[in-house]
């Protein structure tokens, strides 16, 4: 059976998108459905390639039994059209941007994260430059988003 493969995307790698991406592989492990996907994240700047995630992302996810602090940062790649059923970007300028390097038949695959989640087009914040407690709320944003995510999946509901 083919995976199915999940990009997450926010700007630089290192806070939205790997929290995203440790969120939804624990999950995934928790229902013993690892073996069902392919999770990664990315950036679409590439300023932090090669970077651990952010230490405010390391510590959040940590709080709630997540270690991704093995992540590396990496820039989104055009091959990652190829390799991706589902490229999730967290805001829409990132899915903007995203767009701008799609193909048409590549822009099927691109979708708002909350959009496609739950149904709500909302961006999910960027909390670089705001406090630890922004980056709690967005724990929660993308644990909601990811759970809801994988049951639509799961059922078929999915777009």
């Amino acid at each position: 059976m083919k995976r199915t493969a999940v990009l997450f995307v926010c700007m630089g790698n290192i806070c939205r998108s790997p929290l995203a991406e440790g969120i939804f592989s624990h999950i995934l492990a928790a229902r013993q459905m690892q073996d069902r996907f392919f999770v990664d994240s990315a950036g679409t700047g590439g300023w932090h390639a090669g970077d651990a995630p952010d230490p405010r992302s390391i510590d959040t996810a940590r709080r709630h039994g997540i270690d991704i602090s093995t992540q590396i940062a990496r820039q989104f790649r055009q091959e990652d059209f190829e390799i991706f059923d589902l490229i999730l970007a967290m805001d829409e300028k990132n899915l903007a941007h995203l767009r701008t390097l799609a193909s048409d038949p590549q822009m099927q695959k691109l979708h708002l994260f909350s959009d496609y989640a739950d149904g709500r087009r909302e961006n999910v914040p960027d909390p670089y430059y705001g406090t630890g407690d922004g980056f709690e709320t967005v724990y929660n944003m993308l644990l909601a988003g990811c759970m809801s995510m994988l049951e639509k999946i799961e059922t078929g509901r999915a777009s």
